[in-house]
């Protein structure tokens, strides 16, 4: 059984929506990692434990500028709030070729963060890691 990490999933829904590359736009980008509470490293749909065991193909950092990823790295363009959670228009370098699309992350109660993206075709939650 092979795994299928989140940003595998936005490339194909992006490239599947027909997405074209776009222009950005900045406004609304955090200046600061004390800004975007999001900011640390998570693992995607398992506890992390921290302790160097963790599987390296679902690791994902989040800081206040990219979104890294073992598939690919993304470049947050624009960050908006809404609510609780936070609309990210981001421009992903994936092998294939960029892509420009938007995700929406929500903290949880319990130190998670559920993940989606536009179209709503993947949903994962991601467990922060410990600092």
């Amino acid at each position: 059984m092979f795994k299928i990490t989140v940003f595998q999933i936005i490339s194909v829904s992006l490239t599947a929506a027909g997405i074209a590359f776009a222009a950005p736009a900045h406004a609304g980008t955090p200046t600061g990692e004390d800004d975007f509470p999001l900011t640390g490293t998570y693992m995607q749909n398992v506890p992390c434990k921290g302790d160097g065991t963790d599987q390296a193909a679902l690791k994902v950092t989040i800081s206040a500028t990219q979104i890294v990823s073992n598939v690919g790295v993304c470049t947050i363009l624009e960050n908006k709030r809404d609510g609780q959670s936070f609309k990210l228009h981001v421009e992903c370098k994936f092998p294939a070729g960029p892509l420009v699309g938007d995700l929406t992350f929500t903290p949880l109660p319990d130190n998670t963060v559920k993940f989606v993206d536009r179209d709503n075709t993947y949903n994962t939650i991601l467990h922060r890691c410990p600092k």
